[in-house]
């Protein structure tokens, strides 16, 4: 992918170079941590991350395979540039023990099928739906924010095995899960390496 980096970008990522060391990342994992600390200005998430360089690879080779992209809110969308996405949350409905967060993502899996990388940033709801299905994702990037069911969310992502982006505190939210996902949609194919 052709992508310009403006200046200020540029600069950006020298002055959170300067502060933070992730020369001793492998190339996805430091791709990612770069991007969501630089999303949100926040260092502590260097350590606040927990990521596999394996299944970062996998996804990375699936996304730009062509595998679909779920979010659950417009605005994790609204964040992922150069890429069309799928979010039913504008169908779903909320009914006796299911959110509308949670209907969006099984609706989502109606559409899409295996193989998916889904991107939640703000329902944990979302996520713990997404959890129950047999969704066989390529990746599940799980960084849903809030002081109720989020940490218990991605802590059940983590220990279910699937492939994932998370993090182990209460931060999170649909900028730094979209940052996440352009990360590998930015990093480049060894098609595009010279």
């Amino acid at each position: 992918m052709n992508r310009v980096v403006h200046p200020i970008e540029e600069e950006s990522y020298r002055r959170m170079r300067a502060r933070l060391d992730t020369s001793h990342l492998p190339p996805l994992t430091r791709a990612v941590v770069e991007r969501v600390v630089h999303s949100a200005a926040d260092l502590e998430y260097a350590a606040d991350l927990v990521t596999d360089e394996a299944d970062l690879a996998a996804a990375h080779a699936a996304l730009h395979a062509g595998a679909p992209v779920v979010v659950d809110v417009a605005m994790v969308a609204a964040g992922i540039t150069r890429r069309e996405t799928v979010c039913r949350l504008p169908d779903a409905r909320s009914a006796a023990g299911l959110t509308r967060s949670a209907h969006a993502i099984r609706l989502a899996y109606e559409q899409v099928g295996p193989g998916a990388l889904w991107v939640i940033g703000n329902a944990p709801t979302a996520l713990e739906e997404l959890l129950t299905l047999d969704a066989a994702p390529a990746l599940v990037i799980g960084l849903p924010v809030g002081f109720v069911g989020a940490v218990e969310s991605k802590a059940a992502l983590r220990a279910s095995g699937l492939p994932a982006v998370s993090n182990v505190s209460e931060k999170g939210g649909s900028a730094v899960a979209a940052a996440a996902l352009n990360a590998l949609l930015y990093h480049p194919t060894s098609e595009e390496t010279p």
